[in-house]
C-alpha cells in the first residue's frame, strides 16, 4: 500500500534509491514492501527451480528471475514493479536495472497484508502492459489463479496446490504444485 507522499517520483529517481529498500513505483508513487514470509520464499524457490530447470533442459532462450528484480513495464512510464517471478523471452528487454517491457509470464505470491495489490492493481498493470500470462499464488487458500492475457482478454482458471498446471507460454511445461516441498504444513 502506498504511503502518503508529497512528490511524484520518476523511474530514474526510483532506480537511484538505495538497493536495500524494498519498494515498487506505481504511477509516480513509492509502494514500500515488507519482507516475504518463509512460506512465500519456499513457494518462490520451488517455482523458480521448476521453471529454470525446464528452460535449461530445453535449451530455451527465455530467462527466469526471482525477486528482487525490477520490471519497468513500459519505457517512459513511471511504473517499476518487482514480480516474485518474471520470465522474459526477449533478451532485448533486459537492462542493467532489470527489464524494460512486459515479461512474457509473471507470478505473484499474495502477501496477506495487501492482497488487493496483486489481485487488482498489478493485474491491471500487467494486462495493460501486454504480459502474456499472469499467475496469482494464494498461500492462505492454497489456490493458484491463472490469467491467460495473450490477446487482451482475461480468461481465468483456478487451481489448488494439489494440481498440476499447464503453463500457457510453453507447449510442454507443467508445474506440479503437489510436489513442492513447503516445509511444515501451510
Amino acid at each position: 500500500m502506498p504511503l502518503p507522499q508529497e512528490k511524484y517520483y520518476t523511474a530514474e529517481e526510483f532506480y537511484a534509491m538505495p538497493e536495500d529498500i524494498r519498494a515498487e513505483l506505481v504511477n509516480g508513487e513509492i509502494v514500500y514492501m515488507a519482507a516475504p514470509s518463509r512460506l512465500h520464499q519456499e513457494i518462490s524457490g520451488e517455482l523458480y527451480f521448476a521453471i529454470k530447470s525446464y528452460i535449461k533442459e530445453k535449451g530455451g532462450n527465455c530467462r527466469v528471475f526471482a525477486a528482487p528484480f525490477n520490471v519497468q513495464l513500459k519505457e517512459n512510464e513511471d511504473v517499476v514493479l518487482e514480480p516474485d517471478i518474471s520470465v522474459i523471452c526477449d533478451a532485448d528487454k533486459l537492462t542493467k536495472h532489470g527489464c524494460v517491457g512486459a515479461p512474457d509470464w509473471v507470478i505473484e505470491i499474495v502477501s496477506p497484508s495487501n492482497p488487493s495489490y496483486d489481485y487488482i492493481t498489478k493485474l491491471n498493470l500487467y494486462n495493460n502492459a501486454n504480459v502474456r500470462e499472469y499467475w496469482i499464488v494464494e498461500p492462505k487458500n492454497e489456490t493458484v489463479y491463472v490469467y491467460d492475457m495473450d490477446g487482451g482478454e482475461l480468461p481465468l482458471k483456478t487451481y489448488s496446490f494439489r494440481d498440476t498446471i499447464k503453463v500457457g507460454i510453453y507447449e510442454d511445461l507443467y508445474i506440479d504444485f503437489s510436489s513442492f516441498d513447503l516445509g511444515e504444513s501451510i
